[in-house]
């Protein structure tokens, strides 16, 4: 599908024009805030807090107030006592586009809303097999891929949390190993808003009558091209080099040594076999299913917000 096909769905912003559509929604994050909540090689600013995250809140707030009003004329109907499942806001986009910063922040910002003050961040990352049975199945190099996830234990919890169930416990995932942690759960308690971060969260696998996506709210897709995608991925991997990559319980502590030429190589290298083959396979063509689609420049701001009409 073209750019231009996809786009036919879509209301184009720009960034003046997006950031216009804020009003009086305040900014309720410091700069202090702003640094505990960013990652690594991930810049964020107040100008882009304000300019493209206010109004995507102020947009989240409306549809959660009107899914609630919707839920409770159901429950009127029906005879019976208001039901408030969570809202499940869903984000999708490539490896290194800066997903888990946006999603930090943009949750700690819904939290400011007294309509839902309950707002937590479960990641896909937590649903991946662990490497042992990656292993038996020989999906060691297609970790990140679809096929690497535990799907239906992911369809349980998402079917869970939408039946309004409390304390569900998920497996925590360790980027300093590289795998599932077994004595490590998250627990989420009834949230008002659950953002369900991940690479593949917009995939439609197979012929299977049930998806991810059924149950999703709202989704964003965190886009850019691909060549900055690439440039950001490597330049995280040589600042990963430095840092974590030099604790022995590193999955990458074999690489802390090599000189920065060789370290750029492996981790072009890596890009190209491993993540822009999921990005092209089955990232990208996903991009259409979102509700919203912000477009990152090469200094890592948003410059174009796409608004599904259609």
């Amino acid at each position: 599908m073209s750019q231009s096909e996809e786009l036919s769905a879509y209301t184009t912003f720009g960034r003046s024009e997006w950031a216009a559509l804020r009003f009086n929604t305040p900014l309720t994050l410091s700069e202090a805030d702003l640094s505990a909540l960013r990652g690594l090689n991930e810049p964020i600013t107040p100008a882009e807090v304000a300019d493209i995250y206010l109004p995507l809140t102020r947009l989240l707030n409306l549809h959660f107030t009107a899914a609630r009003s919707l839920a409770h004329v159901k429950s009127a109907f029906l005879g019976r006592a208001p039901h408030s499942a969570p809202y499940i806001v869903a984000l999708a986009g490539s490896v290194a586009v800066g997903k888990s910063t946006f999603a930090r922040v943009l949750c700690a910002l819904l939290a400011r809303w007294p309509d839902h003050r309950r707002v937590e961040l479960v990641t896909t990352d937590g649903f991946l097999h662990a490497n042992r049975v990656l292993e038996e199945r020989g999906l060691m190099r297609r970790k990140g891929f679809p096929e690497s996830y535990d799907l239906r234990r992911m369809l349980r919890f998402l079917s869970a949390v939408k039946a309004a169930k409390v304390d569900l416990e998920l497996p925590v995932y360790s980027h300093l190993i590289g795998d599932i942690v077994p004595s490590e759960h998250q627990v989420v308690r009834h949230p008002d808003i659950l953002m369900f971060e991940g690479l593949n969260v917009l995939h439609a696998r197979g012929t299977a009558p049930m998806v991810v996506s059924d149950f999703f709210d709202f989704s964003i897709y965190l886009d850019a091209d691909e060549t900055d995608i690439q440039s950001w991925y490597v330049e995280r991997f040589l600042s990963l080099q430095r840092t974590a990559f030099q604790q022995p319980a590193s999955y990458f502590h074999h690489y802390r040594n090599l000189p920065p030429s060789d370290a750029r190589e492996v981790a072009d290298r890596l890009w190209r076999e491993h993540h822009r083959a999921n990005l092209r396979e089955n990232i990208l063509p996903t991009r259409t299913r979102a509700d919203v689609v912000l477009r990152k420049r090469s200094d890592h701001s948003v410059g174009e917000v796409w608004l599904r009409e259609t």
